[in-house]
């Protein structure tokens, strides 16, 4: 068995639902402690875009270089159990690289492997 990856149209040509670009900016993350994750992701090197609190509630938010969207975290944010967050893939230009950027700034991650569906690498989570 062997699995191809395709795309059927590119998604900035595509046909339009109207004529209105829509576009993915926010991810919500739930995590159990807020000061771990916002010190992981920065650890990352990832630009810290907002972090506020009102009474009990807290968001913080980050945006990875390159990125248009941003990934947010925080207290009171969200019902879903904190950790349970899958399948989210980080997309680089050279894996290498950015493995061994991580790694240089204290990020432990595992080797790179190849799959049918490229290269992947996954740091240890926080």
């Amino acid at each position: 068995m062997s699995t191809t990856a395709s795309r059927s149209q590119d998604a900035t040509t595509a046909a339009r639902v109207g004529k209105v670009d829509m576009k993915l900016e926010v991810i919500t993350i739930p995590v159990s402690d807020v000061d771990r994750a916002k010190e992981f992701y920065g650890g990352l090197g990832w630009r810290l875009d907002a972090d506020f609190s009102k009474g009990d509630d807290r968001v913080v938010q980050f945006t990875p270089p390159g990125s248009q969207c941003s990934v947010h975290f925080g207290r009171n944010l969200t019902s879903v159990t904190p950790g349970s967050a899958q399948s989210l893939w980080l997309i680089v230009s050279d894996i290498q690289a950015a493995r061994d950027e991580l790694v240089g700034r204290g990020i432990e991650v595992r080797r790179c492997s190849t799959s049918p569906a490229g290269t992947a690498s996954t740091p240890r989570h926080a």
